[in-house]
């Protein structure tokens, strides 16, 4: 059975939902980001596209660009709230669905075709979604995730295309290799570096050569340069939070060194974030005592993923919870009022360099393992509580 498998992605997603609320934004360049000269566009009109302007932008560069655009801060809480509108339309009407992320789904319409016609059901859905959400998505059909993935980007707004089998490649290869999903800057550049610019000079390569200079990431490549993705569509479920918590093998009152602890706490349930493209607004830090008392504190605060920012959080958390003065056995760390998104949604508090220091450091983690770039401070902590240190999925 031949599989299609669809790819919806909702088109210039957070200037959509600004222009739905306000109907005079229509039409007009307009920016979503960080106000100031080291903010970040998070995202832009299609009208301020025209003049050169792209999310992850440095502000002020964008205004130089384009001074006649209008800047919103962004509401995510309204974007949130437009996400799961679309998410519940997708969910009545998709037998097997997969959210991506905030403004991205993935559908396995394999074997409807005998039934219905998988490309005209998946147009039908897409004009569901526009009329009951007044929000413009666009939509590509595939064998795979990874080809349709492309084909939406690249005929967006409001796509609604096919690749149909045997047309992978001649679709691909005149693509630049930056198209292809989940190819970070630092890969990107060093492709280049190479003399690889096009998916057909990386589908060329040898694979020996690509898992030579990327490690088992290098199959990936190569695969994706061929047009070739056997990943699934995994059926969707809500994640609520993610923890971890650490009991020590003696009861302890060494605050400098729980601080040092809760900051590899935060690193590393942090870096998972990022890497299932997940942002939180509410931080919970727990302690329990050695007569087994336990104790929480939480906060609520803007979405985020970034380290600097919920650590800062957690360590005040733990200040104020901390106030018995008693030996401590347990503490451990939760994030939790996940939502879906790329670090990009973050952006409207972060800053270039900021933006630059989190795609290097992961980059690092990903390529070489999560224990190879930590802070110094927390060099010293001994194996057995990094073992102890558990990661926790709710």
């Amino acid at each position: 059975m031949d599989r299609n498998i669809i790819h919806m992605d909702l088109d210039a997603f957070f200037v959509s939902v600004e222009c739905k609320l306000n109907p005079k934004l229509k039409g007009k360049p307009l920016i979503v980001g960080g106000h100031g000269r080291r903010g970040v566009v998070a995202a832009c009109s299609y009208e301020a596209r025209h003049f050169g302007v792209h999310s992850a932008m440095p502000m002020y560069l964008a205004m130089q660009l384009c001074p006649d655009a209008t800047v919103i801060s962004g509401d995510m809480e309204a974007y949130s709230q437009h996400s799961h509108l679309v998410t519940a339309i997708i969910a009545d009407n998709a037998p097997l669905y997969e959210k991506s992320s905030i403004d991205e789904f993935y559908i396995d319409a394999s074997g409807m075709d005998k039934f219905f016609g998988a490309f005209k059901w998946s147009l039908e859905l897409q004009q569901k979604i526009v009329k009951e959400t007044g929000l413009p998505i666009s939509m590509a059909m595939s064998a795979n995730k990874t080809v349709s993935k492309i084909a939406t980007k690249e005929f967006k707004p409001r796509a609604h295309h096919r690749i149909a089998p045997g047309e992978e490649q001649p679709f691909l290869d005149p693509l630049p290799v930056d198209r292809i999903p989940m190819l970070g800057k630092q890969t990107a550049l060093f492709l280049k570096d190479m003399g690889v610019r096009k998916v057909k000079t990386l589908r060329e390569m040898p694979l020996k050569l690509l898992i030579g200079a990327f490690g088992k990431n290098g199959i990936s490549l190569w695969n994706k340069a061929q047009g070739i993705d056997n990943t699934p569509v995994v059926p969707y479920s809500e994640q609520k939070s993610i923890s971890t918590e650490c009991t020590f093998e003696e009861d302890s009152i060494d605050i400098k060194r729980m601080k040092t602890i809760l900051t590899a706490m935060v690193e590393k349930i942090a870096f998972k974030l990022r890497e299932e493209k997940k942002l939180t607004s509410c931080i919970t830090v727990k302690i329990r005592y050695a007569n087994f008392d336990t104790e929480t504190k939480q906060i609520h605060i803007p979405y985020t993923s970034a380290d600097s920012v919920i650590l800062k959080t957690v360590m005040a958390l733990f200040d104020k919870l901390y106030n018995r003065r008693m030996l401590i056995r347990l503490i451990g760390v939760r994030f939790s009022n996940l939502v879906h998104g790329n670090h990009q949604i973050d952006l409207f508090q972060d800053t270039t360099e900021s933006i630059n220091l989190y795609d290097r450091i992961d980059y690092i983690k990903h390529r070489f393992g999560t224990d190879k770039l930590m802070r110094a401070s927390t060099l010293n902590i001994d194996k057995r509580v990094k073992m102890n240190m558990n990661a926790f999925k709710g």
